[in-house]
């Protein structure tokens, strides 16, 4: 089979606000093979961006849109997904937002050849059998500790076993600040309910700012703090792993959008929990490469997805078959383009895990009305030439 089309949707909702969600907006990729087979995945990252990366003009050798890589390319076999993954980075290594948009174009192929062979990923990946995965309710932290409180309340009777609070104005304002908030989810949550605090990369580098909340942390027993700065400050991360009652604390690993940078992050930087968005880092192979070496450093992997059902499926397949990383991602405050996107939701159950569908794929179902109601017309032109028109 070989990739015959490759459309791009771009979704958003009416209105963008200026907060950290990254679920207001969405790039799917539908892949469409010659023999009409067919696969959808899902972008993390700047659509209109990652749109440009596909059909942009050919800059120099190693600069390449990924179309021209892409179209035309045979895929039978797990291994031939892999091997287009190699083409891809070795065509497109100047072209910065290619791993984002390879990600969309990865996952698609994945659910397409689950989808053609009648299997879940999962078992495509050479697993044989998905564990249940432990939910945690993922959120933004409230505007005052006691909007952060309210909404560990909400976490708890909604029958989360855990929920990791981020972002908002955590880090932006005085440690007391800070430390309100933390005090006041480990008061919501209540004491048997595991919690997670990310800082969304807010301190730049400043280490001794991060280390002025690990004692609140250690107080509220948290289970990491996730992103203190961003992927690419391995000296800071290790500075601050070393630092008494940090030790295996840290999580970090969503930016990283090739496997090497999580290599790095889990040899040099001291964490604890490795967090991939398959969405970013170049889609499942990749990071099917980053769980496979977490497992073998002793490092918990854990998925990052704050978007769809879709993505959340992808981003679990990777470390599906891993007993010993049991930590799940599941974003509780999605924007209607996400939530809306397949016809049924991956949600927890009572038990408060979640488990992947032993179905074809990815499992996940799109609805075309929601492509209706929230795709946006996109043109891209050049010198008058029409590059890339949507809707």
């Amino acid at each position: 089979m070989k990739i015959e089309k490759v459309e791009f949707h771009y979704l958003a909702d009416d209105h963008i606000r200026d907060i950290g969600d990254g679920s207001q907006d969405a790039l799917l990729v539908h892949v469409i093979m010659d023999d009409g087979s067919d696969g959808w995945g899902e972008c993390e990252a700047a659509p209109l961006v990652s749109i440009a990366a596909w059909c942009c003009p050919m800059s120099h050798l190693a600069c390449k849109p990924l179309k021209m890589s892409v179209i035309g390319f045979e895929i039978n076999t797990p291994a031939d997904i892999c091997m287009l993954t190699e083409k891809v980075r070795r065509n497109s290594f100047d072209l910065l937002q290619a791993d984002h948009t390879l990600s969309g174009i990865d996952i698609a192929l994945w659910d397409m050849l689950g989808h053609k062979y009648g299997e879940p990923v999962w078992k495509l990946l050479g697993y044989d059998r998905a564990y249940p995965k432990t939910a945690y309710a993922s959120q933004l932290f409230g505007d005052t500790p006691q909007m952060t409180y309210e909404k560990a309340v909400q976490s708890r009777k909604a029958g989360f076993r855990a929920a990791k609070f981020g972002w908002g104005p955590f880090g932006t304002r005085t440690v007391r600040e800070d430390i309100a908030h933390i005090d006041a989810a480990r008061e919501g949550l209540g004491d048997d309910l595991a919690l997670m605090v990310d800082a969304g990369t807010v301190w730049g580098n400043d280490v001794k700012r991060a280390s002025q909340v690990l004692s609140a942390l250690r107080k509220a027993r948290a289970v990491w703090l996730e992103e203190p700065f961003a992927s690419g400050a391995l000296k800071a991360y290790a500075e601050l792993a070393a630092t008494p009652g940090c030790e295996r604390l840290l999580a970090a690993g969503e930016g990283a959008h090739n496997p090497d940078m999580a290599y790095n992050l889990i040899d040099f930087g001291g964490l604890g929990f490795i967090q991939i968005d398959t969405g970013r880092i170049g889609g499942i192979s990749s990071a099917k490469k980053v769980a496979e070496y977490a497992e073998k450093t002793g490092i918990t992997y854990v998925n990052h997805t704050f978007t769809t059902s879709l993505a959340l499926s992808a981003s679990i397949q990777p470390f599906a078959g891993l007993r010993s990383s049991s930590w799940c991602e599941f974003p509780v405050e999605s924007a209607a383009p996400s939530r809306r996107l397949t016809k049924v939701r991956i949600m927890p159950d009572a038990d408060g895990e979640i488990l992947l569908p032993d179905m074809p794929g990815l499992g996940c179902e799109i609805d075309l009305s929601t492509i209706e109601r929230f795709g946006r017309e996109v043109t891209i032109q050049y010198e008058g030439e029409t590059l890339w028109k949507a809707r």
